[in-house]
């Protein structure tokens, strides 16, 4: 029998190449998992018909002597990624019955390293939420507590991990949609550097923020699934080279590997009101065990940082309401019949986007329009601007800057639905990545006490512009 709750991919790929069992045998594993336990949690929209399928193909390239690292592996996917031949809604009813013609460049990636893609998680529609409580198929449960949000907006596919559903995921992150569901969850979240991994295939919500990275159990696993969807790609002009760089670590220069690293906390931003005083003792905990381990840790400004929550929900929403846009009913989805074109335009938006969509296609088409597009878009693009130079000067004396991944640990399931503010400063640590372009990402710290219930902590470690190579070596030493 296969032990699902230890396994990760590095075991994986040893169990496999080994022979002790083979893709088929751990994809049925996976599937009669799924099957005990998707009805309570929720993780999956659907489980694709061909696994076994490929599956198969794994197992023939395994015997071939062709496999990669993630050949065999069964991976889920976010439900905004393309996938050739599967359906793909974003979680939304104006997508509903949609077809990938084409398969998203990350899904190219992992389908030709030979790896097992189980199926479509479920995610806040069009990523907008914290909670995965906006889906319009309905909400995922967090496995560590049923009672309780697994985050969002990619909180299907932190809870098929936590679960053991899937060995790894995918989601996407713009604003901490990644890292705050990981942490919630108690796994790995991790954000790539903008222009590292490829956007093409993935449905925009804000196309300056987004970008696509992995859930896994563990930080070595996250990057071995960076490094098979990073790299240049034709289709999107955002991506760059692997190497290009920016900035250097620490204002040194050196390489990482015998360096004595220096951990950057700022305070100030820390003590502003709405941090649990249960997570900042974990917090402050991780930091002493990172001292232990010969980490330097240093107190640093970053006196723009406590903008970016604001910042944010001024630029996302003016990229949703133009990203959005093109969603009318007329090629392909839902289509709601009206007495003239732009009267079906408007029944069918008003029918198939949810409420928190509507929300901020309103607001992003109210800082966008004119007479208010200086008062608030221009002015959230200098803020921006403004919040980068302060990472940029950060890091002239530091190798990361680390904060709890969240002001709390999860909450229960539709405390937040009535109050959007609330429900959006769950963001507040991990936005700023976003803003400044930066690699992010949450490992697992303990668990705090809530109710007479431990519930998951993240620590949250954001590295210099392209050094993930800094972000997964202070991460391998943080995780608990």
């Amino acid at each position: 029998m296969i032990d699902l709750q230890q396994l990760t991919i590095v075991k994986a790929r040893k169990h496999l190449d080994s022979g002790d069992f083979t893709t088929v045998e751990l994809v049925e594993a996976y599937l009669e998992n799924i099957k005990k336990k998707n009805d309570e949690i929720f993780g999956y929209l659907e489980i694709y018909s061909d696994v076994l399928e490929q599956a198969k193909r794994a197992d023939e390239m395994i015997k071939s002597g062709n496999a990669s690292a993630l050949t065999g592996i069964p991976i889920a996917v976010k439900d905004n990624m393309n996938v050739l031949g599967k359906e793909s809604t974003s979680s939304s009813k104006i997508l509903k019955g949609h077809i990938g013609t084409y398969d998203a460049t990350v899904i190219l990636k992992l389908k030709t390293m030979g790896a097992v893609l189980l199926g479509r998680t479920n995610m806040d529609e069009f990523a907008m939420g914290s909670s995965t409580e906006t889906s319009a198929y309905g909400k995922t449960k967090n496995p560590r507590d049923t009672s309780r949000v697994p985050g969002g907006s990619s909180g299907g596919s932190a809870a098929v991990v936590a679960s053991d559903m899937a060995l790894a995921s995918l989601g996407s992150d713009t604003g901490g949609s990644i890292r705050q569901p990981a942490a919630f969850c108690g796994i790995v979240g991790m954000k790539p550097s903008y222009g590292r991994v490829s956007r093409f295939g993935l449905m925009a919500m804000a196309s300056s923020l987004d970008q696509i990275g992995p859930f896994t159990k563990t930080v070595e696993d996250a990057e071995i699934i960076f490094d098979a969807i990073a790299g240049l790609d034709p289709m999107d002009s955002t991506t760059l080279r692997t190497g290009s760089t920016r900035l250097t670590a620490g204002g040194s220069g050196q390489a990482v590997t015998n360096k004595k690293l220096v951990v950057g906390v700022p305070k100030d931003f820390l003590s502003m009101k709405g941090l649990d005083k249960t997570m900042l003792e974990n917090f402050e905990a991780t930091i002493a065990e990172l001292k232990k381990k010969g980490y330097e840790v240093k107190d640093v400004s970053l006196p723009f940082m406590k903008y970016s929550l604001a910042t944010y929900y001024i630029l996302m929403p003016a990229e949703v309401s133009s990203n959005l846009a093109r969603f009318d009913g007329v090629r392909f989805g839902l289509s709601e019949q009206g007495k003239d074109v732009i009267d079906s335009y408007k029944k069918t938006r008003h029918v198939g986007f949810g409420e928190e969509v509507r929300r901020r296609i309103l607001l992003g088409t109210y800082v966008l329009s004119a007479g208010y597009a200086d008062a608030f878009y221009n002015k959230a693009v200098k803020a921006k601007k403004l919040i980068r130079k302060d990472f940029e000067k950060a890091f002239k004396e530091v190798d990361v800057i680390v904060t709890p991944t969240t002001p709390s640990p999860a909450w229960k399931l539709g405390a937040k639905m009535d109050d959007p503010l609330a429900m959006y400063l769950a963001d507040i640590f991990t936005v700023p990545a976003n803003i400044a372009e930066l690699p992010a990402i949450s490992v697992p710290s303990g668990t705090v006490a809530e109710e007479n219930t431990q519930l998951p902590a993240g620590f949250h470690i954001i590295a210099p512009y392209f050094r993930e190579d800094i972000l997964f070596r202070v991460a391998k030493d943080a995780m608990k």
